[in-house]
């Protein structure tokens, strides 16, 4: 967190969970009625402390912290230019160069200076920003990560998630628009939509994974209640692959609502046969292979009762590498599980992303490691498996199928990544220039 008293920022962050990191005593130091707060999901740079947001850096305009989500495209070009030109970076994580691009604009304004740095980068970007006298908010051209504004009185809060409003008692106001500022100063929001941010975009790019999986059921995204739209994913998919079976079971917690879905329109009914440690995390989400693994004998517990000599329909949202799949079927049938269906609320993950979720290789997809569907339901030992569809999934949605990204699912990037882009690139470069 950074906090703003009077004009003077001030920055307390470590790893470790938010209730560990901000103790009673710690969030009572950062006084102030200006903050920007930032959980790190790492896609750019590795999960160290200095790589950890918001950023706060001190430059000739003043103090500036910077929280970002998303990934920029183009991070390894625009850190080499700026580091011939003089500048000296103190983390590796794409977002600190937006500062640098930033200090080199010769407009004192700060819309100006914001439309120099922004239209040189490229990629996905939801910031807040902070200075003495502003909270700054910023979507990209695209619109792949969300942004929302919200009020609490007379105060104005930004967040990537609405839910956020909800527990702090504020109201959702509206969306920040794709290539929108919106700068909070003592007179409340004001919104700039600088044309330079949306030239040569022709589209927008909203990332349909934060319906399937990332973001919160309770949060509204894109304009629509995630739990609502999860929930039309499991009708469709029950509608395209039905399965004879006692029990439609959920795995917990982003394949709830999907699972609400499925069981409604197959008429299977709904049980809980599968219960989370909540105190574990995300398996996909966690930095390394070795840590995913540890996480999956340790996040999941079984029902037996409910399980044994059943024919039961696991409900996931997504498989991105199996890890989890795998392990988790084999304990069903330890359990004694009759037949396990595992049926999927998106299709099989076959490109890497680049704008904010973190698989950047294709080659650790499990779609992609063998040659077909089938050769994946015997790898992960089910007795049939079903994805739904491209177009199915587009059909449960409220935009226009153009205005979503689904690169991870066929390819179709809307912004080209840099050909050595990837998670650990900017490390890579370091390294090398070191060598050298």
């Amino acid at each position: 967190i950074v906090a703003n008293n009077k004009g003077v920022l001030s920055l307390h962050k470590n790893m470790g969970l938010v209730s560990d990191v901000f103790d009673a005593q710690t969030l009572n130091r950062l006084k102030g009625d200006m903050a920007v707060g930032h959980v790190r999901y790492s896609t750019t740079g590795s999960s160290v402390l200095k790589n950890a947001q918001p950023l706060l850096i001190d430059y000739a305009k003043g103090p500036v912290c910077i929280a970002h989500n998303g990934n920029l495209v183009n991070s390894l070009h625009l850190r080499h230019d700026l580091e011939k030109r003089g500048s000296i970076f103190q983390t590796t994580t794409d977002s600190e160069i937006i500062i640098h691009l930033m200090a080199r604009a010769r407009s004192s304004n700060l819309i100006e200076t914001l439309t120099y740095a922004l239209s040189r980068v490229q990629g996905a970007y939801s910031l807040l920003m902070m200075d003495r006298q502003r909270l700054i908010g910023i979507r990209d051209p695209y619109g792949f990560r969300p942004l929302s504004l919200g009020r609490l009185g007379n105060a104005w809060l930004l967040s990537s998630e609405t839910c956020a409003f909800d527990l702090a008692g504020a109201k959702l106001a509206r969306e920040v628009e794709p290539g929108e500022i919106v700068v909070i100063d003592k007179d409340g929001p004001h919104s700039y939509k600088p044309p330079a941010l949306k030239k040569n975009v022709l589209r927008r790019a909203y990332c349909i994974f934060e319906h399937v999986y990332f973001a919160r059921p309770d949060s509204v995204v894109f304009g629509e209640t995630v739990h609502l739209v999860r929930r039309r994913l499991g009708e469709a998919l029950a509608r395209e692959h039905p399965a004879v079976a006692d029990y439609v079971i959920p795995v917990p917690d982003s394949g709830f609502s999907a699972a609400m879905g499925y069981s409604s329109e197959s008429g299977i009914p709904l049980e809980m046969g599968i219960i989370r440690n909540h105190y574990v995390g995300r398996t996909f989400i966690q930095p390394g292979q070795e840590s995913r693994d540890l996480g999956v004998r340790v996040k999941f517990n079984l029902l037996r009762d409910v399980i044994k000599g059943k024919r039961v329909v696991i409900v996931d949202d997504s498989i991105v590498r199996g890890t989890t799949s795998k392990i988790r079927v084999r304990n069903l049938r330890r359990a004694g599980a009759r037949e396990v269906h595992l049926r999927i609320s998106c299709p099989p993950h076959r490109f890497p992303c680049y704008y904010g979720i973190d698989f950047h290789r294709s080659s650790e997809l499990i779609a992609n490691r063998y040659s077909s569907l089938d050769a994946v339901r015997k790898y992960l030992e089910v007795d049939t498996l079903g994805y739904l569809s491209l177009e199915g999934m587009l059909g449960c949605l409220k935009h226009e199928k153009s205005d979503y990204c689904s690169a991870c699912w066929n390819g179709d990037y809307a912004v080209k990544a840099e050909r050595k882009h990837g998670k650990f690139s900017l490390e890579e470069y370091c390294c090398g220039q070191q060598a050298e």
